[in-house]
């Protein structure tokens, strides 16, 4: 009984110092921001994100951005920003360059692209967005662009 005891607390010292983790599907704040991100689908990512929001979550919209404003819910936040999107534009998305991630906090900076219905114009567009979680859960994002070619495209 000595020797199983001596086993089972040399195999949990090894377990936990090699950075092993007992619960495998808690995801870190960088992997939920990714996740909305790095589908294989829009839908995918939708998904995730709605999987990871907590219940009142604050969305910002830059001020000059075309949807400008600050959204509360992921009903608003469809309505007001996913469905406008979706309706005119075509191929609009932000591909990640990179992530900055520490605490509560991750950045994801990158560009946007796409070109709008109405017009027909082409844009690109620096963009950083700024992600806070708690618990495991998104409780804001701020999205911060170089507005002038997203509304330049759209005139």
């Amino acid at each position: 009984m000595v020797k199983l005891s001596i086993l089972f607390s040399l195999a949990m010292f090894i377990a936990l110092s090699s950075g092993c983790s007992l619960n495998k599907n808690k995801m870190t704040n960088l992997e939920i921001v990714r996740s909305t991100y790095e589908g294989k689908t829009s839908e995918e990512n939708g998904k995730n994100l709605a999987k990871y929001v907590a219940e009142n979550f604050s969305w910002t919209e830059a001020k000059g951005f075309p949807y400008a404003g600050t959204y509360t819910g992921l009903e608003e936040v469809t309505k007001n920003v996913f469905y406008r999107l979706g309706s005119e534009w075509i191929d609009y998305k932000f591909t990640p360059e990179d992530y900055v991630a520490g605490d509560d906090k991750v950045v994801a900076y990158g560009t946007y692209t796409g070109t709008n219905k109405a017009t027909g114009k082409y844009f690109e567009a620096r963009v950083a967005h700024v992600w806070k979680l708690k618990e495991g859960k998104i409780t804001s994002f701020e999205q911060f662009v170089d507005s002038q070619s997203v509304n330049n495209s759209m005139k």
